[in-house]
């Protein structure tokens, strides 16, 4: 039988379009329309973290028609049971939260207790730039660096969880610079500065914002800083010399832009991302959110999506040598 081939084609032609085609059409703001988000806060209430991830949820809110963002505080092990929860959430985009970005050092340090790869969250923003101050209290009588590292018996500092950037950050400073501090870990939220009042420690390493109003309430002092541009507080990078200590501070500071960081678990699909990425954009550059933002003394620097994960992963890109000395403050 001799086929007709334009009858074939015809053929052809007609099965395919009896096939029904699938919509390509991306996710838009009414994916999220009656839906509740749980926004998860890797600390206890109270302190910077707690602050900026509530107000961040509350107008992200807004920027979501019809959603619910529900902020729900979910302490220990310095954010790692947060960020473990996160990671391993459903990548709907339902679960996203908020974590300490000294999670950095508890990765770089293979700590067994971290459950994520920060490289391969889904990326969200990042809220703000923020110094790391070393403070004393009055009461201490130290009122410079020199003062502080010419001591002979060490003085208390405090510290969160041990995967919290100031218990990372003050004990590569510790190790790097021969600094005379005992830390004491276990100070979430607040506590550290109740802690100071109380006369229990006399130091911190701290992110500025969390410390600025309690630095002027009580007129304890900030004697070297890493990053920001004080011009009355002396850089901690220009008072040290020697290899080991440069690469400490070098680390340090590259933690300095990336603070406050929001994500979701990783392979939450890039249009209910994109969405979500949209709505922290709109929130952080709202009006109404930059004059809160104001009136509780939170310095607000955002960068969005793409630009937080290249920022992570470059200081997860290390060399051997600093990592190696991470592992070791971090045992």
């Amino acid at each position: 039988m001799k086929i007709d081939r334009n009858m074939l084609l015809s053929l052809t032609m007609a099965l395919w379009a009896a096939v029904p085609v699938q919509s390509s059409a991306a996710v838009g703001p009414e994916y999220f329309d009656g839906k509740t988000i749980s926004f998860i806060i890797g600390t206890e209430p109270g302190g910077g973290y707690d602050i900026y991830g509530r107000l961040v949820a509350e107008y992200m809110q807004r920027h979501l028609p019809g959603s619910t963002i529900v902020p729900r505080n979910m302490p220990g092990a310095g954010h790692i049971i947060g960020t473990n929860f996160i990671y391993a959430s459903k990548p709907d985009g339902l679960t996203i939260g908020t974590f300490n970005t000294g999670l950095i050092y508890t990765q770089l340090a293979e700590e067994d207790s971290a459950k994520f790869d920060l490289g391969n969250m889904s990326w969200i923003g990042k809220v703000a730039s923020d110094p790391r101050v070393l403070m004393v209290t009055k009461e201490s009588g130290i009122e410079t660096l020199d003062q502080l590292m010419a001591l002979e018996t060490p003085i208390r500092f405090a510290g969160a969880g041990v995967g919290s950037g100031s218990v990372a950050e003050t004990r590569l400073l510790i190790e790097a610079l021969d600094l005379p501090v005992d830390l004491i870990t276990g100070y979430n939220g607040g506590d550290d500065q109740l802690a100071m009042r109380r006369g229990e420690v006399q130091g911190l390493l701290a992110s500025r914002s969390s410390v600025e109003d309690f630095a002027r309430d009580t007129g304890a002092i900030f004697v070297a800083q890493v990053g920001g541009d004080d011009p009355n507080v002396p850089q901690l990078g220009n008072k040290v010399n020697g290899e080991m200590a440069e690469r400490a501070i070098a680390l340090i500071d590259s933690q300095v832009s990336v603070v406050r960081l929001v994500a979701g678990p990783p392979d939450i699909p890039a249009d209910i991302l994109g969405v979500l990425q949209n709505a922290f954009e709109a929130a952080v550059t709202d009006e109404a959110f930059l004059e809160r933002a104001e009136t509780l003394g939170l310095p607000v620097d955002p960068l969005v999506g793409e630009d937080v994960a290249i920022a992570v992963r470059e200081a997860l890109d290390q060399p051997a040598e600093m990592v190696d000395l991470v592992k070791s403050v971090m045992r």
